[in-house]
């Protein structure tokens, strides 16, 4: 491999999960992302109420990716080798922080509906 290129990088991903579930969680991220931008338009500013709970479920998000991605590939902890392991293990929790952030931000915001604003 002399580069790496976006069609290495999902035939990589297809690999490691899947082609059906990779693209399944490619929809689903897609799916949620315009769902959020949606939300954002609605609602013309964010609810710092609705951003502080998205923000106390990241932990939990940072783990299930990590355990996700460690159930997918089939490895544990014992097999992290050296700093790259450790670096791509932290992005995944890093990601999964950050997504399920975004999915628990935006399902308040779909079942709650805008917040009423003071004044």
């Amino acid at each position: 491999m002399q580069e790496l290129t976006l069609e290495t990088l999902i035939a990589v991903w297809e690999e490691m999960f899947g082609a059906g579930l990779f693209w399944a969680m490619v929809v689903a991220a897609v799916v949620i992302t315009v769902a959020y931008i949606y939300v954002l338009i609605r609602d013309r500013s964010m609810s710092m109420r609705k951003f502080l709970l998205a923000q106390l479920s990241m932990p939990v998000g940072a783990v299930a990716a990590v355990i996700f991605v460690q159930q997918m590939t089939s490895s544990g902890f014992r097999d992290i080798g050296g700093p790259i392991d450790v670096i791509v293990l932290l992005a995944v929790a890093a990601a999964g922080a950050v997504g399920i952030a975004i999915l628990v931000y935006t399902l308040q915001a779909l079942i709650r509906g805008p917040e009423a604003q003071d004044g």
